[in-house]
């Protein structure tokens, strides 16, 4: 590519200076112009191309790029709107479950008592755990929307994995769940042991989820994610009420082997305890209630245990 040279009035380069709280927006070195003084004229050569981004990202980078204060260099509209636009290039309704799981798993291993755990991006170091096995691939799909909003301001693997569950839900027909941003990742695992197992009877799982800070109910309405995969609860890519319906018909105990396949352990206990089944049947006969429950529950999953940097 042909090198370019421009001229730059110093007054406009002086008058940066006097901003003392302007960010600066990193870009890869490669990237970067070459900067020539000759005398009194600055002038600003450009033998290289910008980096490949989305529409989206080059308007985030047009308008952060003002000459701003740092309390309003950008909102926080533009910030979920980048992670948005990114993620929806690497989603779709296959992959839906696997991101969601991946929430669940980072966020899941909260624990009250020790306030250890949460939603803090620590799942990146335990993959190789037995609970998170097939968890590398749903992290891998989110590596190149990382990278794409990374060029343009650093996200934290939390915010993004929080971002990721919701669009993920959003993609297969569920409610749209707002997700706050500013989460910190930790730097290292959380510790082992603080996730449910799949063979819990009910009364086990209630008192697990306890601990983390959740009711009965909550843990009910979380449950419904099952309804997306290969569980058995109706379409795998479709975020409906069928998990509940499919509960209350108990298809395991139909002499069907294909039936006895349906769900885990830990779900088919839910709706053998009656707490639990009263939440199961609200749910089965109220889509709605089921969607504005589950929003609520994954906002406060997302946001338990989380550490926020400062604004």
């Amino acid at each position: 590519m042909r090198s370019t040279t421009h001229g730059v009035d110093p007054a406009l380069l002086g008058f940066t200076a006097s901003f003392s709280a302007v960010r600066v927006l990193k870009l890869p070195v490669k990237h970067l112009p070459v900067v020539k003084f000759s005398g009194k004229r600055r002038t600003v050569s450009c033998s290289t191309s910008p980096p490949s981004l989305g529409r989206r990202a080059l308007m985030y980078m047009a308008t952060t790029s003002l000459l701003v204060p740092h309390s309003s260099w950008a909102s926080a509209t533009d910030e979920i709107s980048l992670l948005q636009e990114e993620i929806g290039k690497v989603l779709s309704k296959g992959k839906a479950a696997g991101l969601l799981r991946l929430v669940f798993h980072d966020a899941g291993t909260f624990d009250k008592g020790d306030k250890t755990g949460g939603m803090n991006g620590s799942i990146v170091y335990e993959l190789d755990r037995p609970e998170n096995t097939g968890l590398k691939k749903s992290l891998k799909i989110l590596e190149k929307a990382k990278g794409q909003v990374d060029a343009v301001r650093p996200v934290s693997w939390a915010d993004l994995i929080a971002v990721a569950g919701a669009e993920a839900v959003l993609t297969c027909g569920g409610p749209k769940i707002t997700v706050k941003l500013g989460r910190i990742d930790a730097t290292v695992p959380d510790p082992k042991g603080k996730l449910p197992e799949e063979s819990l009877d009910a009364n086990s799982m209630k008192q697990f989820f306890q601990k983390k800070g959740f009711s009965a109910q909550e843990l009910v309405a979380l449950s419904g994610a099952h309804t997306l995969g290969s569980k058995g609860f109706g379409n795998p890519t479709v975020f409906d009420n069928s998990y509940y319906k499919i509960l209350l018909e108990k298809p395991w105990s139909s002499p069907d082997g294909m039936s006895s396949m349906v769900g885990l352990p830990s779900d088919r206990a839910l709706v053998e305890d009656d707490e639990c089944n009263r939440w199961i049947s609200k749910y089965a006969n109220d889509q709605n209630l089921f969607f504005e429950d589950f929003k609520e529950v994954y906002t406060k999953l997302v946001n338990t245990g989380a550490k926020w940097r400062s604004i």
